[in-house]
């Protein structure tokens, strides 16, 4: 299949052949007959993107900022290459689209093949199929034309705005901006009986206005303009002012705040600033609002993502509600689309519609992009020819995110592994990602890995819910694996992934690098094996949002297990013994995420060790600081770029910051082509993460001791 994306490198477009996207949990399938290109939201990407390097800087400063916090973590040089591999990139355009589903995800009750819909968010792009979840789509009637129906997203922010308003019958409002967004938004006003108003710069858009029904629409440059709206309102000004405008100009605020009623209402829709004149605002203290997106529901990852539903009694408009409305509408013929739809483009030409947008040869307000139904799709994209023989280790990588791009596929590609098949959730990532590194082929479905006979060994690098399936499914078609951590995320998994592996001993490992970093092995030269060490293991973590996927416990199983392991396992590495026991003590913090905590471990050889690892803490202080004391010696590690040794004789070295990858990467692929187990063994890697769960029981029962 087909995808429209954009390098936001150098700002070429171009329709790239891409696998199907992958059908996750909670989603529908769907081959899209047409999608709209948003003008305003779209047209700023495209247009950023063909900025120079100082222009995209300056267009987005807070990126700038990032950069500048990475390079000081890994290095100028690290940071310039993950920058250029973000930037060199295909991205991908849309967001409101309408089709046909082709398939559904196994716990989806709500949607059929077969059943017409219109899509929105994110994953509603500009390609020949999509993968929605389920709170982004709705059942579109087959008296809609589909032309109209991939409106839907536009108009259900629209209709979020006028529910912001929360005009009665017999109000007026005055609409700000007359592009898509606003003309939908006077006629859905027209027609639940309030009065209406338009106001543009423009009088091509006020014209149309006036043209699709709407009996006052006045040009923003009449010089009588507050007079004339002071007059249609009885003199007492709007009730409400309703902002759809896209323009770095305070002018708009600034004119609603003198429309406005006392106690009367703006909404700010577009991308407007903020900083309006008091005066107007505080004499007749008027109600300032902002009108997230789709409505209710936007940018909440357990709706979007989760198909959780808000309860309909409590919350009656969710963006899934707004989409549903605005589609009756459109079936009851309550909004009319013909005079707003200017532009029928076919998928194929796609980049000359927003060439007309940047360069502006000619008027328009509606565009849309045909698809040819009728085309023959390939699910996946075979890229190149590769031949194998016994001895190659052949890989196939699952997730290829920041982590998997910038570490993973960079390690692998100095080893003589062959890369043969990469999947991951987005198409356009999965078909730049093997062009870049050589793999054979692009895929959305992960089965094409396990199932592939010439693929003997798998990465796993996706979220973390999926790693215990991937691994069990790895185990069961006899392949190697390699999984970033955690391997799983409860008891339950650990203990069906190792019946698994008695059944059927296969390599798996687990990303747990820091083992093989430089500084680590010459710290372990400095004790003598076997002997008791007292470990003390502080990391400042700093703080991930509450709402982060990684502190789901559904999805990411939250830090201690998700991350903390990590530290653990390098504990016992160090100590070179079993763990015995684990008790962990958290601080109690107003979100309950148990992500600053103190771990403390016991080792069959006597050893101890404190893991303090903490989120509450300040980025300018370095990450990792690790300190081992035993028979007379102090090692220190400061953020595996210098250590400190303290005996006899005092040693320092210093470098660049290496935590291991490359060498863990290298010993792993080594290990398979000489016939050798896995570097890691698999039972410190079930004691590691059996030890995360110990923690958190520990920190349920007020920090009990509790045996492994």
């Amino acid at each position: 299949m087909e995808q429209l994306t954009q390098n936001l490198k150098d700002g070429k477009m171009q329709l790239l052949e891409v696998p199907f996207p992958v059908l996750s949990s909670g989603q529908v399938l769907v081959r899209n007959h047409y999608s709209l290109i948003s003008a305003g939201t779209e047209g700023k990407t495209v247009k950023d993107a063909r900025l120079s390097y100082i222009g995209k800087a300056r267009a987005r400063k807070e990126e700038v900022k990032k950069v500048i916090d990475a390079a000081k973590t890994f290095g100028i040089m690290n940071t310039y290459k993950m920058v250029m591999n973000k930037l060199d990139a295909p991205s991908a355009l849309g967001y409101s689209t309408a089709g046909e589903v082709i398939a559904v995800a196994d716990d989806v009750v709500d949607f059929r093949v077969g059943d017409i819909v219109a899509c929105g968010g994110n994953s509603a792009v500009h390609a020949e199929v999509v993968a929605v979840p389920v709170n982004l789509c709705v059942k579109v009637d087959k008296s809609v034309n589909l032309q109209h129906a991939c409106f839907t997203t536009l108009g259900s922010i629209a209709l979020q705005g006028i529910r912001q308003a929360d005009l009665r019958l017999g109000e007026n409002c005055v609409v700000i901006g007359l592009g898509l967004v606003g003309q939908l938004t006077l006629q859905m006003l027209h027609a639940s009986g309030v009065k209406t108003i338009g106001v543009d710069i423009d009088q091509r858009m006020v014209d149309l206005a006036i043209a699709t029904g709407t009996t006052h629409a006045y040009s923003r440059k009449r010089d009588d303009l507050e007079h004339v709206i002071n007059e249609l309102t009885d003199g007492y000004g709007t009730d409400a002012v309703i902002i759809t405008a896209g323009t770095d100009s305070t002018d708009p605020i600034d004119l609603a705040g003198a429309l406005c009623r006392k106690k009367g209402k703006v909404i700010i829709v577009g991308a407007v600033p903020t900083g309006f004149k008091r005066p107007n605002y505080f004499k007749k203290e008027l109600d300032l609002r902002m009108s997230c997106s789709y409505g209710p529901g936007r940018y909440d990852s357990e709706y979007e993502e989760g198909g959780l539903d808000y309860p309909y009694g409590y919350v009656r408009w969710t963006e899934n509600r707004n989409m549903q409305a605005f589609v009756e509408m459109l079936a009851t013929g309550k909004i009319s689309l013909e005079k707003l739809l200017t532009h029928t483009f076919s998928f194929s030409d796609a980049p000359k519609a927003y060439d007309l947008i940047m360069n502006k040869t000619e008027p328009f307000v509606g565009m849309v992009l045909k698809y040819d139904v009728s085309k023959i799709l390939k699910q996946k994209v075979n890229i190149t020819s590769q031949s194998y023989v016994q001895g190659d280790v052949t890989v196939g990588l699952v997730g290829a995110g920041s982590f998997g791009q910038n570490f993973l596929i960079p390690a692998l590609k100095n080893t003589p592994a062959k890369l043969v098949t990469v999947v991951t959730a987005r198409p356009n990532n999965a078909r730049n990602i093997a062009d870049k590194n050589q793999f054979a082929a692009a895929s959305g479905d992960a089965q094409d890995i396990f199932n592939d006979s010439n693929i003997n060994t798998v990465f796993i690098a996706t979220r973390h819910d999926t790693h215990a399936p991937y691994v069990l499914s790895g185990i069961s078609k006899g392949k190697n694996i390699f999984v970033e951590k955690p391997l799983c995320l409860t008891e339950t998994e650990l203990d069906q992934i190792v019946e698994a592996h008695n059944r059927q001993p296969a390599r798996v490992m687990v990303g747990f690098n820091r083992r093989f970093a430089p500084l680590i092995q010459q710290m372990k030269k400095h004790f003598t094996p076997g002997m008791p060490v007292s470990v003390n293991y502080r990391i400042n973590a700093g703080v991930i949002p509450a709402d982060h996927w990684v502190h789901d416990l559904k999805t990411g199983g939250g830090r201690i297990i998700g991350e903390a392991c990590h530290f653990i396992d390098l504990c016992m590495y160090i100590a070179g013994s079993p763990i015995t026991s684990v008790s962990a003590t958290a601080l109690n913090d107003a979100s309950k995420l148990n992500d600053t905590v103190t771990i403390s471990l016991t080792f069959e050889n006597g050893s101890v060790a404190s893991v303090n690892y903490f989120s509450n803490g300040n980025k300018q202080v370095s990450k990792e600081y690790l300190e081992v004391f035993g028979s007379g010696i102090v090692a220190q590690l400061d953020d595996f770029k210098t250590l400190h040794v303290f005996g006899k004789t005092e040693k320092k070295i210093s470098g660049t910051q290496d935590k291991g990858h490359q060498e863990e990467i290298k010993t792993f692929v080594d290990c398979i082509k000489n016939g050798k187990p896995a570097p890691i063994p698999f039972e410190e890697t079930v004691m590691s993460t059996r030890a995360t769960f110990k923690a958190l029981q520990s920190i349920a029962t007020s920090g009990q001791r509790i045996t492994l």
